[in-house]
């Protein structure tokens, strides 16, 4: 079992949590990340353009001119594509892009995601994000003495909590629960930031 530093607000260590080696201790499997993250992203794609098709355009119900004899060439519609203000051939139509990838799989590359974070020594666990105030100044102030520089994810099952409420303000940062960490936002923010008891109940739920 991994063996993990708990510090507090001002980054002195108070004890120690251990973690379980198969979720956070996997060989990064960066090509499972990678179709993860594409599979994210696409389930977040609209996908609502849309364009008129030569029956959908308004108009177009007359036959613009007689079939023979006008020395032009035969023309039902003029709504045809070929016409100016006619419709649009193959364009693009409402379509859901949403996919899923095997439940292995997105476990997985779940693993290898939290497990990059103690490669790379970016996870930090604190003893408790509960607080009173509630200012983000406070929030400024914990993030400086934690050394974070950078992007970071706050994990916070805790919606009253002052850290809840005052890191929503911060660029750079994102707040969510344990349900929530997903691939992507591990990826894309290098620093995470979590409780020991949101800890214990995410390896609760990946068990």
């Amino acid at each position: 079992m991994l063996e993990v530093s708990v510090v507090d607000i001002n980054n002195k260590k108070v004890g120690s949590v251990g973690l379980d080696e198969k979720i956070f201790g996997q060989t990064v499997n960066v090509a499972v990340l990678h179709e993860t993250v594409l599979m994210q992203q696409n389930n977040k794609r609209q996908g609502n353009a849309c364009t008129k098709t030569k029956g959908l355009v308004r108009g177009g119900g007359k036959k613009p001119y007689k079939q023979k004899g006008t020395g032009r060439a035969r023309s039902g519609s003029s709504r045809s594509p070929v016409w100016v203000g006619g419709g649009t051939i193959f364009g693009p139509l409402p379509r859901d892009y949403s996919y899923r990838i095997p439940k292995k799989k997105s476990r997985l590359a779940l693993y290898s995601a939290l497990s990059s974070k103690i490669n790379d020594n970016t996870l930090i666990v604190v003893y408790s994000l509960s607080g009173e105030s509630g200012k983000t100044k406070d929030v400024v102030e914990m993030l400086n003495k934690l050394n974070i520089k950078s992007t970071v994810l706050i994990v916070c099952d805790d919606k009253n909590s002052m850290v809840y409420r005052a890191a929503r303000n911060l660029s750079g940062t994102v707040i969510m629960g344990t349900s929530d960490i997903n691939v992507y936002d591990l990826i894309r923010y290098e620093n995470m930031i979590i409780s020991k008891a949101d800890i214990e109940k995410l390896m609760e739920v990946l068990a």
